[in-house]
């Protein structure tokens, strides 16, 4: 059977697990935040409105891919860039090709950040295969000038995070919801997962800070994390309603598609 992504691949370990998938959620909530583009995902109000429930919509939406089969997943990248021409004929102008490459670096970075801070070093090979994976993607979307090797996605990562983020007043607002939608004390352990995990640029920009005490509790953490003690530690990260969602990362997704975030 063909796959979008080798069904043995580094890739599909990363986004198979529920602990590695939240903290790429909470890496990438924050350069959401400072994204250039983030006037977009404004457009259509659904991302203030519930900015988790979008960024778990994308999250999902990365995951199928992975773990579909090829015709399966080059029909929700078709599905994706259809949504997101749909929202660029309402408003009438495209979204740059900038802006979701951007968005491709960020899935990319905090694929290789995350299981590196929480797992184990990545090899030269698999660092290429995950790049490789989200270059396909984006050249399925037909998004130009993505880099096709991890020599090349370094640099353009580094002039991405020199160049394209800015502090605007959706940052602030952004911020803002999330609070308001997780509450003071999950939004401090949103603050600590990214402190952990995002680039000292974001950190820099965001005034996050520099130490986190997560480092510190993830060696307790680890022997429970198949127990039940485990599934309830990273369920509690979240809002109730969103206990379904969190327990299903541990499990391959199933084939039904969400809407991603901006949509």
């Amino acid at each position: 059977m063909d796959y979008f992504v080798n069904p043995d691949s580094v890739v599909r370990r990363i986004w198979g697990k529920a602990d590695t998938v939240l903290f790429i959620f909470a890496g990438s909530a924050a350069e959401f935040a400072l994204n250039k583009a983030v006037d977009w995902l404004y457009f259509t109000g659904k991302l203030p409105a519930d900015p988790l429930g979008r960024l778990f919509s994308t999250v999902e939406y990365a995951r199928r891919i992975i773990f579909a089969e090829r015709a399966a997943a080059e029909q929700a990248i078709d599905t994706i860039a259809g949504i997101h021409a749909a929202v660029e004929a309402k408003r009438g102008m495209r979204i740059p090709d900038w802006a979701y490459r951007d968005v491709l670096f960020m899935l990319t970075a905090y694929s290789i950040r995350v299981f590196e801070a929480i797992e184990r070093p990545l090899t030269a090979a698999e660092k290429a295969e995950i790049v490789d994976v989200f270059y396909r993607l984006g050249r399925r979307m037909g998004i130009s000038e993505v880099p096709a090797t991890y020599a090349a996605w370094q640099l353009a990562r580094e002039a991405h995070l020199k160049n394209d983020l800015v502090v605007s007043a959706y940052t602030t607002d952004l911020y803002r919801q999330y609070r308001r939608h997780l509450g003071a004390l999950r939004y401090e352990l949103v603050l600590q997962a990214q402190r952990f995990v995002v680039p000292g640029r974001v950190r820099a920009l965001l005034g996050l800070g520099r130490w986190s005490w997560l480092p510190l509790a993830l060696p307790l953490y680890r022997p429970t994390q198949h127990l039940a003690l485990g599934r309830w530690a990273r369920t509690s990260l979240m809002p109730a309603r969103y206990r379904a969602q969190i327990l299903a990362l541990d499990q391959a997704p199933a084939l039904g598609l969400g809407r991603p975030v901006g949509a």
